[in-house]
């Protein structure tokens, strides 16, 4: 009898073969007190299993082939990082020494303060981030206990597998996948982690968050993984295996059809022009967005400058850094300014200490560089030297009045006056723009597009907090719904109030990168989408099939249901 299951799609595609288990869930963490004599033998034991992890992730690098994209390579880099990052092994050393306790309970206190303050964070980008420190921290944890993990290897005749697991590391992926894996489905992750955005990179379907996996799916019964609806079929029957093949193989030649657009223009019928940007987060990043054909980079998250560091960056520092990514970008590059709460502890100089910790919805991105000006005034020097090196634009994040726009904007002119005096090179012109991803921002669009220079949709922070539904929450995350008429009333009047200013609108969250919603987003009147670089192909198919001008008077019908299912419905048939 067959079993259907769902959980989050994350990364499209049809998989039909057997389960695979990847032992070694949950951890048992021991703790024991040490005598005085054994301190300094634990610390060293300690340090010996952390040598040990690097060289792991050392050994998956090297086996990376060197045609692989330079974004894969990177989330093994990321990690290799956090291992030298001092808080997690100076903090770690601190409590063997100071609470006199085993490595592996000291390991676990320093694991779960650094996963507390990624949790706080606004940021649901960003909040994702305590994966990588639970991937790290437990690489470390299974060679100190001995209780390594055992990737699965390929069967007999090459056969492959659905790798079931409580969790997989990017370091795991890159390794089943060099073994040519179907796909993966685990009992925890959301589709903004690494471990996501990875499988969609290695274009590996993959279901996560499907709770009891293990428990509910046997070792070797063939399974269906439907990795963009999130459905995983047990034991189906034939039916159900003769639909997926079919959908499959129609998957496998629309696949193959994508190359053929490298070089094309993303020019619909009609002969309306769409700007395809790509999201990124390092230099490495650009060259695979360009391969993709990306135009530009419509964003470029700086928070990791910050991030795991008890001293904010210098200018100098930040300099080198926007200077790199700016020179590897042939096209615009849109740069967003620090995008972290006051949750973030760094010592921000001032004589009363570290940034207090604040609630979701509280001190964070422009209201604490509005706060702390001085935080504000380094970033901005660093970006407006940077822009000598290629065209720049400046993105103000959780813009929610033209009051916080026009103090932000004052300061950056401040910051390029003072260059000035110095004799800096700097660009003579850097638009500034503010990100929509507020309700009142989307709101007060028509004023503020009176100002700013160009505006960029933040679809995943505008979603939340439209509907109040935190998508990283997994009691609540079912709610998230891009859909939703109050969030594509917002939309649609940030799109009109940009169009009537006559300043570029762009969309950088997850939506523009989403093929299910390409024809919705060009028929509200969207002609910059920013995106994974993954996604530029199959979102600019999308675009050189559509008739925009119908697609304009379709979903302007589509909006006026007064039935939601009825506007789902039509929505769905766009074509």
């Amino acid at each position: 009898m067959s079993l259907w299951l769902s959980g989050i799609g994350v990364s499209r595609g049809i998989a039909i073969a057997r389960v695979q288990k990847m032992h070694g869930g949950e951890l048992d963490i021991p703790e024991y007190a040490l005598s005085a004599s054994d301190v300094e033998g634990e610390v060293v034991r300690f340090y010996g299993a952390h040598r040990r992890a690097k060289e792991q992730l050392r050994e998956v690098r090297a086996r990376i082939p060197e045609s692989t994209p330079g974004d894969i390579a990177a989330f093994i880099d990321t990690h290799l990082l956090m291992m030298d990052d001092r808080s997690i092994t100076d903090t770690t050393v601190a409590h063997i020494r100071n609470d006199r306790i085993n490595a592996e309970a000291a390991l676990q206190r320093t694991r779960d303060a650094l996963m507390a303050v990624f949790e706080q964070m606004d940021d649901a980008y960003l909040r994702t981030r305590r994966d990588d420190v639970e991937h790290v921290c437990s690489r470390i944890q299974r060679i100190l206990l001995k209780s390594e993990r055992q990737l699965p290897a390929s069967g007999e005749r090459g056969e492959t597998f659905v790798i079931v697991a409580d969790d997989v590391t990017p370091a795991d992926i890159i390794l089943l996948a060099q073994q040519q894996i179907a796909a993966f489905v685990t009992e925890y992750g959301g589709p903004l982690s690494h471990t996501a955005i990875l499988a969609r990179s290695l274009a590996i379907p993959a279901v996560v968050g499907l709770r009891d996996a293990r428990r509910l799916l046997r070792e070797g019964e063939p399974l269906i993984v439907d990795g963009e609806a999130g459905h995983v079929i047990a034991d189906p029957d034939a039916q159900a295996l003769a639909f997926y093949r079919d959908k499959q193989a129609a998957q496998v030649r629309h696949r193959a059809g994508l190359a053929r657009l490298k070089g094309r223009a993303a020019t619909s019928r009609d002969g309306v022009h769409v700007r395809l940007l790509a999201n990124i987060e390092l230099p490495e990043d650009a060259r695979v967005a360009e391969e993709a054909g990306a135009e530009g980079v419509g964003l470029y998250r700086t928070e990791f400058l910050y991030m795991n560091r008890k001293e904010l960056p210098s200018e100098d520092e930040q300099y080198e850094a926007y200077r790199r990514i700016v020179s590897a970008v042939s096209g615009t590059i849109t740069i967003r300014t620090l995008d972290l709460g006051a949750d973030k502890q760094v010592d921000s100089g001032r004589s009363h200490g570290p940034l207090p910790t604040n609630p979701a919805l509280g001190l964070r991105a422009i209201r604490l560089c509005l706060r702390e000006p001085d935080l504000f005034r380094v970033q901005v020097r660093a970006l407006l030297r940077a822009s000598a090196h290629g065209r720049v634009q400046i993105m103000l994040p959780m813009i929610s009045s033209l009051q916080e726009f026009r103090q932000a904007s004052t300061l950056i002119a401040a910051a390029r006056e003072e260059l000035h005096a110095e004799g800096r090179p700097m660009a003579e012109d850097v638009p500034i723009g503010a990100m929509i991803e507020v309700p009142a921002a989307a709101i007060a669009a028509r004023q503020l597009a009176r100002h700013a220079r160009f505006f960029s949709i933040g679809t995943n922070d505008l979603i939340q907090y439209t509907l109040a539904i935190d998508r990283v929450d997994d009691e609540v995350n079912h709610l998230y719904d891009p859909l939703h008429p109050a969030v594509l009333q917002l939309i649609r009047q940030t799109i009109d109030a940009g169009r009537g200013a006559g300043i570029p609108v762009a969309m950088c969250g997850e939506m523009a990168g989403d093929p299910r919603f390409t024809r919705l987003l060009l028929g509200l009147g969207l002609t910059d989408f920013s995106m994974h670089p993954a996604s530029v192909l199959e979102v600019k198919q999308i675009v050189v099939e559509s008739n925009v001008a119908q697609l304009r008077d379709a979903v302007a019908a589509a909006l006026e249901c007064l039935e939601p299912q009825e506007m789902r419905e039509r929505i769905a048939a766009l074509a």
